[in-house]
């Protein structure tokens, strides 16, 4: 659901994806290899959205201003299911955890990580690479060479997701019998705790 808003109309690069039951309002610019996921908001109406090249914004996320200021997000950003980004920036290759709320002028700095459910105060700045959990919320510990590299292996998902679904995603009536036979589905990619067990295990 793409809108014009006054004399503002969204740019989308061909290459992002913008799910059916999101929705993309005024003045909002959308790079490549963008994933926007169903039942995200993103509204410029009363300012501008910038989301650059390689970013995620899953389902139901919310990014929107006070009036006449612009939210950013950097190449790579990582906006998890449900967050909120309200007038705030998001540097390089940040992420933001599930149902996280930041807030305005609030700024993440790259490769940074906001835990899920964390709530970023105003103007609160996050130097690069820092965990940051809580509310309010507060910076922890840094962001090891390995999580910072597990981040841009999970974004890196995302950045290929767009492709796929302009390729296979259609609107279909739903099987009425289970199939014999199951698709297999990949395992590629691990969660923190399960990399630590495999490496556990090995040790």
């Amino acid at each position: 659901m793409i809108y014009q808003f006054k004399k503002h109309i969204p740019y989308i690069h061909p290459t992002a994806f913008v799910h059916q039951t999101a929705s993309v309002i005024g003045n909002v610019e959308i790079g490549k290899n963008v994933y926007i996921g169903p039942g995200a908001a993103i509204r410029g109406d009363w300012g501008k959205v910038v989301i650059e090249d390689g970013c995620n914004v899953q389902e139901n996320c919310t990014i929107h201003m006070f009036p006449g200021t612009t939210v950013l997000l950097k190449k790579g950003a990582h906006v998890g299911h449900g967050a909120i980004i309200h007038g705030a920036t998001l540097m390089e290759n940040c992420l933001v955890g599930m149902n996280a709320v930041i807030m305005d002028y609030a700024v993440i700095g790259k490769e940074s990580i906001v835990g899920a459910l964390a709530f970023v105060k105003e103007k609160f700045e996050v130097p690069p690479r820092k965990i940051v959990v809580g509310n309010p919320a507060k910076i922890v510990k840094d962001v090891t060479d390995e999580m910072a590299a597990w981040k841009i292996e999970g974004t890196g998902l995302y950045q290929k997701l767009p492709k796929e679904c302009h390729q296979s995603l259609k609107e279909v009536e739903p099987l009425r019998s289970k199939p014999k036979f199951e698709v297999p589905q990949t395992k590629n990619y691990f969660t923190r705790s399960e990399i630590k067990n495999k490496t556990n295990q090995k040790s």
